[in-house]
């Protein structure tokens, strides 16, 4: 039986979904040497694949002084110039491209809300290595062949919906495409359907519990055994908070649509220590987001990625500005990432402290009288920058007193743990807006300039 992670134990009927090795790719297991033998030749091809086809990389190659040929070995890479969402922006739409856009049979993009959307292309032959890994992360999660799978991630440009689906059925899945909202009939699917694997967003299966509630159902009687949850960064707190409420795994996939879309990374359900990279297809670098220079691994930094078989849009040298640090493999030779502790760009300043949301939501799930709904405020008042967290009570500690108390407490842990002060406002059940995909947990109000 495997480990949450988090030192818990599981529930005694909770299955062991160890996968049979043999099952496993051969790579997956494979020496350290094998993996960066594989590695080097294959970012000897991408690096070249990029120059060669992308002015932008060939620009940014020459003014940096270097060549695809100087690379000798995997740690020449830091030579390299490094990608940026804003690269991608200024390209816009296909202009960092590797091959013809006739033979680019998918693009997908960003909602562009804070300027130009990404886009990014596949090739036949990406499409086919992104299910393949996608198949690989549900496997690494416990899903099994024949196994019904309810996706309720969204569909459409963003990557989650239909990276999802084309991985299950690739593993030989039966897919429910559901995509996400419609909250109440999603429940009705999952009892009606009875789908041993969900594919949705941490906080939007927040949402389908409290639906589970609403409607008087035991979420523990439902047939779901795995929930596969990536898209946000989120917290073991949550992972306990979801395991006991469904008896469940609940296991971590990582992605990003620039990269790839999900499937770069997963957790494996026997140990749940991290999100091992699928390191045969994309390199890892942790650097300091603010010098810019290589860590060692164990260190925290910020992910960069340079994609490995890419044809459409390779990536050199990404810069995700997800927060982590890498470790050594332990269920598969590949090395693992840390769950997101937060982003460089969406991490708050507050008063010179620096505070992420993820730090907040940990502090909710100590307060047995709150919900883990939530959202932050930032605002100012007169000269200083305050942070008001908006939060819901539970059904049991909904009244005035109650959310009085709740919110001394949370105060306090903030107070204490994350070494901010915040103003706290507890609502009545159902008041702080519901996620139906990523959840929005920033609100930033202040007074700019």
């Amino acid at each position: 039986m495997g480990s949450t992670g988090t030192g818990a134990k599981l529930e005694d009927n909770m299955l062991d979904l160890t996968p049979d090795r043999a099952s496993l790719d051969p790579i997956e297991t494979a020496s350290r040497d094998e993996i960066a033998a594989l590695q080097l030749e294959r970012m000897q091809w991408s690096l070249a694949h990029a120059y060669e086809n992308v002015p932008h990389y060939k620009a940014a190659f020459d003014a940096k002084g270097v060549h695809p040929s100087d690379l000798k070995s995997l740690p020449d890479l830091s030579k390299f110039p490094f990608t940026t969402k804003l690269d991608l922006r200024d390209n816009y739409p296909f202009g960092l491209f590797a091959t013809p856009r006739e033979k680019v049979v998918r693009v997908h993009a960003s909602s562009g809300t804070t300027g130009k959307p990404t886009v990014v292309g596949y090739t036949a032959r990406d499409i086919e290595i992104w299910s393949d890994l996608v198949a690989r992360s549900i496997r690494a999660s416990g899903g099994r062949p024949g196994d019904i799978v309810h996706i309720s991630y969204g569909y459409g440009l963003f990557t989650g919906g239909l990276g999802a689906h084309y991985g299950a059925e690739r593993l030989g899945c039966t897919v429910v495409p559901v995509s996400g909202g419609m909250t109440e009939r999603q429940v009705s699917l999952i009892t009606d359907f009875k789908p041993r694997v969900i594919m949705v967003t941490p906080s939007y299966m927040l949402s389908i519990l409290d639906e589970f509630r609403r409607q008087g159902l035991d979420p523990r009687e439902s047939s779901l055994a795995v929930g596969i949850f990536g898209a946000e960064p989120w917290t073991n707190a949550m992972r306990g908070e979801i395991e006991q409420a469904f008896d469940m795994h609940a296991v971590d996939i990582y992605g990003l649509s620039e990269v790839m879309g999900p499937g770069v990374a997963n957790e494996c359900v026997e140990t749940k220590d991290g999100l091992h990279i699928w390191e045969d297809h994309f390199y890892p670098e942790i650097i300091d987001p603010v010098t810019e220079e290589v860590l060692p691994d164990g260190e925290i930094g910020e992910l960069v990625f340079t994609t490995l078989s890419k044809e459409a849009l390779p990536m050199v040298r990404y810069r995700t500005r997800d927060l982590t640090r890498l470790l050594p493999g332990t269920a598969r030779s590949m090395r693992r990432m840390e769950k997101i502790t937060g982003r460089s760009d969406d991490m708050m300043i507050l008063r010179g402290v620096n505070v992420f949301p993820t730090q907040i939501e940990e502090q909710i799930l100590k307060c047995e009288g709150l919900a883990p709904h939530f959202q932050i405020e930032l605002s100012t008042r007169g000269r200083m920058d305050e942070m008001t967290v908006h939060v819901e009570s539970t059904a049991r500690a909904a009244t005035e007193e109650a959310r009085a108390v709740s919110a001394r407490d949370l105060a306090h842990h903030i107070k204490s743990v994350v070494g901010v002060t915040a103003r706290i406002d507890v609502q009545e059940p159902g008041n702080v807006v519901r996620s139906e995909g990523k959840a929005k947990r920033v609100v930033d109000n202040r007074k700019k300039g």
